[in-house]
């Protein structure tokens, strides 16, 4: 059974947009979401700018009963829980009755690091004494399947519920792992994604690598370079992303919309070995696994059409580049057109891969490729690959094809899906 997998329903809690309206809006106009931080500054952090959603006062209550909000001090269960229950929604699904779960629809939902303010809230009432002060949400919120099991609650979803978690490659690692159950014939519908918290003690240990821009927090929409020759770093951010992933004829069925079909994807990892660490990515293995996505979605490397790249605004964006061209055979005007989306939200970690993705998905909706914010000067290394033309500055109206999307994590690990706009055979 190889069953075809499209996607239904998007949700979105991004630094410069919550809700697809918002982010699609930002996302059309190039509007960034990162911001100065006072309490980042008054820890003395270099970098003092981060992307991190801004949560109306209110809206919670929409998402949450009043007993899940009492002490509820996990962000990252907040962007997850909102992002997931709106892509649920976006795809016209309803929630399970109450005495039956819904033995056809599972939550594949990641996260790095989860409820890191509730547990340094629950380690001070511990080495004070006051273990009994921790509240009855404490582990959940702080276990790293916190997020799929409140959105599994929340969905009464009867089908494999877990949390996946790959560094930076984790929302895209959870999109094959869907389609790879619906396909086989495991699930009718999955619903993936992933989440990161925000705040000093998510992004604390990134500023002390001195990997992150310290001379953009007077100018902080100017900061997040992906591409650029002036690049200086990556910028912090959080939220989620997530996506309804359903079989075909499951979505017809319903009668539902359909956003882009997946055809394929490869996870794979460096091993650490050549030029590959803990920290820098393995480049034969990167190609690897681009090919391999390319092969299991039955697609020829001169038909992909878009790149949304992990490209973080470092200086391996350059090797980032040379890996799709080398990969692809591909270089000048021939190379595919190229968008990185952390030019706008910053680099949301475990979150990045699942916000990227939805916004690669709304291109197929509008009929259009997004610019390149903060890409007025493309590193010459790059450009002696590709053709400027192929990096668009502003949002261009085209309508994509094949379109692959990739995340690269810390542990040299790899994950790229195959998009396609949706036709029926």
């Amino acid at each position: 059974m190889n069953r075809r997998v499209v996607v239904t329903g998007l949700g979105i809690c991004a630094p410069n947009g919550v809700g697809l309206t918002n982010f699609y809006e930002s996302m059309l106009n190039g509007s960034s979401g990162i911001t100065f931080h006072q309490e980042l500054a008054d820890l003395g952090f270099g970098c003092q700018i981060a992307g991190k959603p801004e949560i109306r006062e209110g809206l919670k209550e929409s998402y949450f009963t009043s007993l899940q909000l009492r002490g509820l001090n996990s962000s990252g269960i907040v962007y997850g829980v909102m992002a997931g229950s709106d892509a649920w929604k976006d795809a016209g699904l309803e929630k399970a009755n109450k005495d039956q779960p819904d033995w056809d629809s599972g939550i594949i939902f990641g996260t790095g690091i989860l409820g890191i303010d509730k547990l340094r809230e629950s380690i001070h009432l511990i080495d004070d004494n006051n273990s009994r002060r921790l509240g009855s949400n404490s582990v959940m919120q702080t276990m790293a399947s916190g997020i799929s099991a409140y959105l599994g609650g929340i969905l009464g979803c009867g089908n494999q519920v877990t949390t996946n978690s790959s560094a930076c490659a984790t929302g895209t690692e959870g999109v094959i792992m869907g389609m790879e159950r619906i396909r086989a014939g495991k699930a009718e519908r999955m619903l993936v994604g992933s989440c990161n918290d925000s705040g000093p003690y998510i992004w604390g240990g990134f500023d002390a690598m001195r990997i992150l821009p310290s001379n953009y927090n007077d100018n902080p929409q100017e900061a997040s370079r992906p591409m650029s020759s002036s690049a200086s770093g990556f910028v912090p951010g959080s939220g989620a992303g997530a996506m309804v992933l359903e079989s075909l004829s499951s979505a017809l069925e319903r009668g539902a919309k359909i956003y882009a079909e997946v055809l394929g994807g490869a996870i794979n990892s460096g091993g650490q070995r050549g030029v590959g660490s803990m920290t820098a990515p393995n480049s034969q293995a990167v190609q690897k696994c681009i090919l391999e996505a390319l092969l299991d979605a039955g697609v020829d490397k001169s038909e992909v059409d878009v790149i949304n790249g992990h490209l973080t605004a470092t200086s391996k964006d350059v090797e980032e580049i040379r890996n799709w061209s080398e990969a692809l055979g591909r270089t000048g005007v021939d190379f595919p057109l190229i968008n990185a989306t952390k030019g706008l939200v910053g680099h949301c970690l475990a979150a990045s891969g699942s916000v990227e993705c939805v916004a690669a998905l709304l291109q197929y909706r509008e009929g259009l490729v997004f610019g390149n914010r903060n890409c007025q000067d493309p590193h010459p290394e790059i450009l002696a690959l590709v053709d400027a033309s192929r990096i668009p500055l502003k949002t261009i109206s085209h309508t994509p094809g094949i379109m692959a999307k990739a995340s690269f994590g810390f542990g040299d690990v790899n994950a790229c899906v195959i998009f396609n706009d949706y036709k029926a055979k």
